[in-house]
């Protein structure tokens, strides 16, 4: 094997330890300025929604059958999910506030300050909105890794 297939290889890998070795700051719900923007921003997950929902459907009801058209249904159903998780952030970071959290010991020390109400815990899980974005990009590049292989192999044929 070649120096530039190796590297090749080997690259998503270094990227992938360098990222987690050396964090920036990693906001998963981004609050916005005056009420205009968060319209707007509002407005934005409902059309993203509404387009991944066509996708899905126009994908189902297709004659694409092969695995890279599955995981690309599976892209769209996270997300889904994600733009639902991160609608309901943007709307409950108005109702909740920022100072319901401390973070004294950084970023990945947050905790929730009392007194514990269900709003807080809501809030606190649309924070976590990268555990739908994370897999749906993944199933994405399996999906568009996949198309790309079937092409190839019917070229070669």
């Amino acid at each position: 094997m070649n120096v530039q297939k190796r590297l090749h290889r080997i690259f998503p890998f270094l990227l992938f330890l360098l990222l987690t070795m050396f964090p920036g700051s990693a906001w998963a719900v981004q609050s916005h300025g005056a009420p205009e923007g968060l319209y707007v921003h509002q407005f934005a997950h409902i059309f993203y929604t509404a387009a991944l929902c066509y996708l899905f459907w126009g994908i189902r009801h297709a004659v694409f059958k092969s695995k890279g058209w599955r995981y690309l249904q599976i892209f769209c159903f996270f997300m889904i999910l994600w733009n639902v998780v991160a609608f309901t952030g943007h709307a409950l970071d108005a109702l909740a506030g920022s100072v319901t959290f401390s973070s004294d010991t950084g970023y990945l020390g947050t905790r929730i300050l009392g007194p514990f109400t269900s709003l807080k815990f809501w809030y606190y899980f649309t924070k976590l909105d990268h555990l739908f974005s994370i897999p749906a990009l993944f199933f994405l590049y399996l999906g568009m890794k996949t198309l790309y292989r079937n092409t190839m192999e019917e070229k070669e044929v």
